[in-house]
């Protein structure tokens, strides 16, 4: 993966917010690379600075210092308003804890919408929707609305949506927080098939070291800063490796 080609560049992020009295160093001077078809974990302390870094890449907040590069160049004006929602909708897919479905949609319905949006050419639409929910299993739930599946259905239909405009990244935060362990495995599974027939990159937040094993790549996040990096081997020994570094970081934290 090192190897590959490198597709989203953060260098020196840094944030900070006011609190009353005092300021919360959200992201201190944080650099990493993504490469294409990376799965990249993200793991910390609550407060670490997870989120924080999501929301910048994502264009949903403004870095206090720093720059972000895309395929090498820097999005223009990618914190100014049309262009951040801009950026978003070309470029980044979302993916959140609470699946965000709109419930008097139905499955297909939700996950056209970054195209209807888009205004994208109504039988190509069709197609797209028909392909990305075969892809994710809900073929048969097509018609269904949001209220008549159960989480990790729901947890589908959010990532085909997030994917169905072919954006370079994907940003989940904690996307297997509400589902059971059965379910978060099945869902893990389908990022790996992301990753393997479509060539996704992925950024994933996580609390769960069982989760980020999943991943190519695991950052360590502790005060804002980058504090460990590991590549997982694919092996028994990454759940020892990533359990016991995460657990470092909380005896630090307490």
């Amino acid at each position: 993966m090192k190897n590959s080609q490198v597709l989203l560049s953060v260098q020196h992020l840094s944030k900070t917010y006011q609190g009353g009295e005092h300021e919360v160093h959200a992201l201190n001077d944080v650099s990493f690379d993504l490469h294409q078809g990376e799965l990249l974990a993200v793991m910390g302390t609550s407060g670490s600075g997870k989120s924080t870094l999501l929301n910048i890449i994502g264009a949903l907040d403004k870095p206090d210092a720093g720059i972000i590069k895309l395929k090498g160049k820097t999005p223009e004006n990618m914190f100014t308003e049309p262009n951040a929602t801009q950026y978003r909708r070309d470029h980044i897919g979302f993916i959140f804890q609470q699946f965000h479905l709109l419930k008097d949609l139905s499955v297909e319905e939700n996950v056209a919408l970054p195209l209807i949006l888009k205004g994208e050419d109504l039988d190509e639409m069709e197609e797209k929707v028909t392909e990305m929910l075969e892809f994710v299993g809900l073929t048969p739930w097509k018609t269904h609305r949001p209220v008549q599946l159960s989480g990790g259905q729901q947890q589908r239909v959010a990532i085909a949506r997030a994917l169905i405009s072919s954006p370079p990244i994907i940003l989940a935060d904690e996307l297997t927080g509400n589902l059971d362990f059965n379910t978060s495995t099945d869902i893990l599974h389908l990022l790996m098939d992301m990753k393997a027939k479509l060539h996704q990159s992925i950024i994933m937040v996580t609390h769960d070291p069982y989760v980020a094993t999943f991943a190519d790549r695991v950052l360590f996040f502790h005060d804002g800063r980058i504090v460990d990096e590991y590549f997982c081997t694919r092996d028994e020994t990454d759940m020892d490796v990533i359990l016991n570094k995460f657990q470092g970081m909380l005896e630090t934290s307490s």
